[in-house]
C-alpha cells in the first residue's frame, strides 16, 4: 500500500472554475467495479514501455478528471490481478494560464528508465513530467490505494482522494504500474509470426480485457480522448487506434493522440515487424513484409469504395484515416473495429469474400459502435445489429442485392443452427440480455447479437417503407448521438420522432411484433428479411443439396457431379457444405461419393471451404481423407481453423489421432491456443490420457474463458457444441 495522502493546497492556487451544467451519469454497468457515475473523465494519458523479453508492459497512466459532486472519498477503477500497481499520486490541474501555454504541446511528457546490465532488476515504470508554472511548488502528492477482488475477469482499484476536492474542480490521478501475462496483451515470440524475425505484441480489449492493459472505467458508457507515448525495442513498429501519430527518432518513442472520445475497450496497440502500403487516399495496410503484397493486392482501391458508399448512406467518415493492420494467426477473433486502425487476422486473406464482408463490417462500425456505442454490454446488438445492417447496405450498394442476400442467407442459416442447439427459450437469445454480476460480458457475444439484431433493424427499415428514408434516419441518429453511448430506448425514441406518422400508427405496439417483444422475447427473430433477390445464387445450392440426399444414390451422384461448383462463390460452397454438416453423420456410401466428386477440388480452395469439408470427413469417420485433416492442422495456427476440428475429433472415434497431431504441432501454436486445445483433448480423452504439460511461455487466456459457455467469438469454450464456423463473424 502506498503512503497516506499528504496533499495540501499549492500556494497561489486559483479559485475553482465556474461549474458547467451537470452531465447525466453513465449507465450502470454490472461488469464494471468503477465509480464512473461520480466523475467525468476528460482525457487519459499513457506512457508505455514494451518489454517483449519479459513479456511485460510498464506503464504510467494520467487521468484528467473532475468530480460530479463535492468531496468524493475515493476513485474506484477497474483493474486486473495481472496488473501490479507501483504507486498512485494526485495532482491539481494547472491554472488556466498554464493550461493555455501548454495547449500546443503534449500535456505530459514521460521519462523512461535505462535498463540495467545483465541480471539487474527491471527498471521502474515511466515517470510523468508535467509543465509547472514558474514560482509554484510541485503539486503532486502520493495517494493511498488498495486492490480488491471483483470477478474472475478483474479486480477493483480504490484510490483515496484528498478530502477538500470540490465538485467540477479538475484534477489528475497518476498511476504507475507493470502488467505481465495480461488477458488484453498478447505477446508473440518471433516464431509465431509469419516472418519469424521479430517479437510481436497486440492488445485486444473487447469486451472487458483492457482493465489489464491500464486501470480504467472499463465500461462502454464512459468515453474520453486519449494520448500515449510508447517506447519499444529498436526496429519494432508501433501503431495505435489514434487519429494522430508521430515517431521521434532521437528519443526512440512514438507519440499518439485520439482526438475523439472513445470507450476504454477501443484503446488498442500493436507492435512488430510491420510495413505500410497505401491502398487509397486515406487508407493504408500494415502487414509483415512477406504478407504486404498480398494484402495490398486484395484491398487496393476497394476500401475507398466502401468508405465512400458508407458516407453516402450515413454521413461523413469522422475518424480521419482508415488503416488496416493484419495480425498473425494468434489473433483470437476475425477482426476488431479499433478506430482508425482495424485489426484483421491474416488467415482471412486467402478467403476473398469473407475478407470483403469482414472489413466492410468493421467499416460500418466507424458509425455504429465506435461513434455511437451501446452504453451497456447487455445491449451489444445496438452496435452489432446496426453495424450488420449498415454492412449489408454497403455491400448492396457496391456488389448488388443478390450477393448481399446470399451472405445474409448464409448467416441466418448459422443463426437457426445455433437456435436448435441452444433451444428457443435460451436467455442469451434475447436482444436485451440480463447480465448477472460476475458473468463475463463476452459470454453474451453470439449470433443473436448480430443476426437477430440485424433482423430487428431491418424490420424498422421496412416499417418506414423505403430503405433510403431509413438511411436518412440512421444518418440523423449518428449525427445526434456521435461520440456518446446510448441505450435501446434512445434509438427507438429517435426512430418514432423521425417518423411521426409511424408513431401515430402505434407501430411499436403491433400485435406479435411489439418493440418490447423484439427486445425481450427469447427465440428466433420475430420477422426475417425477404431474400428472394438472392435466389439466383441460393437456388443452385438447395438443388445440389437435394440431389445428394435423394435416392437412388448412383443416379443422384451422377446428376450432382455434372454441376461445376468450382465456378460458385465462396458463400455458395460454404452454405452447401454447412447443409451437409448439419445432416452428418451421412451414410458411408454418400460420404464416399462426395469424396470422389469433391475432395481434390475442395483441397485447392480457401481455408473457409477446406475446414468445412474436413469437418464432414471427421464427423463421418471417413478414414481415406484423414491425411487431409492432418495436413490442414499442420499448416494452421489460427483458433478459427483448429478449434472446430479438434472439437469434432474429440467427440468422435478419432481422439487418438487428434492427440498425435497435437503433439506434432503444439510447438507452432500460441500458448493460449495450446492451452485451449489441451482442455479439449483432456475432456475428450478422459483423465487417463491427459496430454502432457505445455512447453514454452504462458499467458492468461483472453477473456478468462476456462469455463466459458459455447457462445464466444473470441475465445471459444472447449468441447462446445457450436463450432466456430457458426460464429465466424467480426467483433
Amino acid at each position: 500500500m502506498a503512503a497516506q495522502c499528504c496533499c495540501r493546497k499549492a500556494p497561489g492556487a486559483e479559485a475553482a472554475p465556474a461549474r458547467p451544467p451537470p452531465e447525466p451519469p453513465p449507465a450502470l454497468d454490472v461488469a464494471s467495479a468503477s465509480s464512473a457515475q461520480l466523475f467525468r473523465l476528460r482525457h487519459l494519458q499513457l506512457g508505455l514501455e514494451l518489454r517483449p523479453e519479459a513479456r511485460e508492459l510498464a506503464g504510467c497512466l494520467v487521468l484528467d478528471l473532475c468530480a460530479l459532486r463535492p468531496a468524493p472519498r475515493a476513485l474506484v477503477l477497474d483493474t486486473h490481478p495481472a496488473l501490479r500497481l507501483h504507486s498512485a499520486a494526485f495532482r491539481r490541474a494547472p491554472t488556466a494560464a498554464a493550461a493555455a501555454a501548454a495547449a500546443a504541446d503534449p500535456p505530459c511528457a514521460f521519462a523512461f528508465a535505462t535498463p540495467g546490465p545483465g541480471s539487474a532488476p527491471p527498471p521502474p515504470p515511466p515517470l510523468p513530467a508535467f509543465p509547472e508554472e514558474p514560482g509554484t511548488e510541485p503539486s503532486c502528492c502520493p495517494l493511498a490505494f488498495r486492490v480488491d477482488p471483483f470477478t474472475d475477469y478483474g479486480s477493483s482499484l480504490t484510490v483515496t482522494l484528498p478530502p477538500e476536492l470540490e465538485a467540477h474542480q479538475p484534477f489528475q490521478v497518476i498511476l504507475r504500474y507493470t502488467s505481465t501475462d495480461a488477458p488484453a496483451i498478447w505477446w508473440l515470440d518471433p516464431e509465431l509470426t509469419y516472418g519469424s524475425a521479430k517479437p510481436f505484441v497486440f492488445t485486444q480489449g473487447h469486451s472487458v480485457c483492457n482493465r489489464s492493459f491500464f486501470p480504467c472505467f472499463d465500461t462502454p458508457a464512459v468515453k474520453c480522448t486519449y494520448s500515449a507515448v510508447v517506447k519499444a525495442p529498436s526496429g519494432v513498429q508501433v501503431l495505435m487506434s489514434a487519429t494522430k501519430s508521430t515517431y521521434v527518432e532521437e528519443e526512440g518513442v512514438y507519440h499518439f493522440h485520439m482526438e475523439h472520445p472513445v470507450p476504454a475497450y477501443l484503446v488498442a496497440l500493436v507492435a512488430g515487424d510491420l510495413q505500410p502500403a497505401d491502398i487509397g487516399p486515406r487508407s493504408r495496410v500494415w502487414a509483415e513484409p512477406c504478407l504486404l503484397s498480398m494484402a495490398t493486392s486484395k484491398l487496393s482501391g476497394v476500401v475507398e469504395q466502401w468508405l465512400s458508399a458508407a458516407e453516402r448512406l450515413y454521413g461523413p467518415y469522422m475518424w480521419g484515416r482508415y488503416d488496416i493492420v493484419f495480425l498473425p494467426p494468434s489473433f483470437p477473433i476475425v477482426a476488431m473495429e479499433n478506430p482508425c486502425l482495424t485489426f484483421v487476422i491474416s488467415s482471412i486473406l486467402e478467403c476473398d469474400e469473407f475478407l470483403v464482408i469482414d472489413v466492410i463490417h468493421e467499416v460500418a462500425h466507424s458509425w455504429f459502435g465506435n461513434a455511437v456505442t451501446n452504453a451497456t454490454w447487455e445491449e451489444m446488438w445496438l452496435s452489432e445489429g446496426l453495424a450488420t445492417y449498415a454492412q449489408r447496405r454497403i455491400t448492396t450498394e457496391t456488389y448488388g442485392a443478390a450477393f448481399t442476400c446470399l451472405e445474409t442467407a448464409f448467416r441466418l442459416d448459422a443463426l437457426h443452427r445455433q437456435m436448435k442447439l441452444l433451444g428457443e427459450d435460451s436467455p442469451v437469445s434475447k436482444l436485451q440480455v440480463k447480465l448477472e454480476p460476475g458473468v463475463n460480458p463476452s459470454h453474451l457475444m453470439n449470433l443473436f447479437t448480430y443476426e437477430k439484431g440485424y433482423c430487428f433493424v431491418y424490420y424498422l427499415s421496412q416499417l418506414c417503407g423505403d430503405p433510403q428514408r431509413f438511411d436518412d434516419f440512421l444518418r440523423a441518429y449518428v449525427e445526434k448521438y456521435k461520440f456518446t453511448s446510448v441505450v435501446a430506448q434512445d434509438l427507438l425514441d429517435s426512430f418514432l420522432s423521425f417518423f411521426p406518422e409511424l408513431k401515430e400508427q402505434s407501430v411499436d405496439c403491433r400485435a406479435g411484433l411489439e418493440f418490447e417483444r423484439w427486445l425481450n422475447a427469447t427465440g428466433p427473430p420475430l420477422a426475417e428479411p425477404d431474400l428472394s433477390q438472392g435466389s439466383s445464387l441460393t437456388r443452385p445450392v438447395e438443388a445440389l443439396f437435394r440431389l445428394w440426399t435423394a435416392e437412388p444414390l448412383e443416379q443422384a451422384a451422377a446428376s450432382a457431379s455434372a454441376i461445376d461448383i468450382s465456378k460458385w462463390r465462396t458463400f455458395q460452397t460454404a452454405l452447401f457444405l454447412d447443409r451437409l454438416l448439419d445432416g452428418s453423420p451421412l451414410p458411408q456410401e454418400v460420404v464416399m461419393s462426395l469424396s470422389k466428386c469433391y475432395s481434390s477440388l475442395l483441397d485447392s480452395m480457401n481455408a473457409e471451404i477446406r475446414i468445412r469439408w474436413l469437418q464432414i470427413v471427421v464427423r463421418n469417420d471417413y478414414y481415406p481423407d484423414l491425411h487431409r485433416v492432418r495436413r490442414f492442422l499442420e499448416s494452421q495456427m489460427s483458433r478459427m481453423y483448429t478449434i472446430p476440428l479438434y472439437e469434432d475429433l474429440c467427440t468422435g472415434a478419432l481422439k487418438s489421432f487428434a492427440l498425435e497431431v497435437f503433439y506434432q504441432t503444439q510447438g507452432r501454436l500460441h500458448p493460449n491456443l495450446r492451452r485451449t486445445i489441451q482442455q479439449i483433448l483432456t475432456q475428450g480423452l478422459g483423465p487417463s490420457a491427459e496430454p502432457g504439460a505445455e512447453q514454452g511461455g504462458t499467458g492468461a487466456e483472453a477473456e478468462g474463458d476456462v469455463d466459458t459457455p459455447a457462445l464466444l467469438l473470441g475465445d471459444e469454450a472447449p468441447s462446445s457444441a457450436i463450432a466456430l464456423r457458426d460464429v465466424n463473424v467480426s467483433a
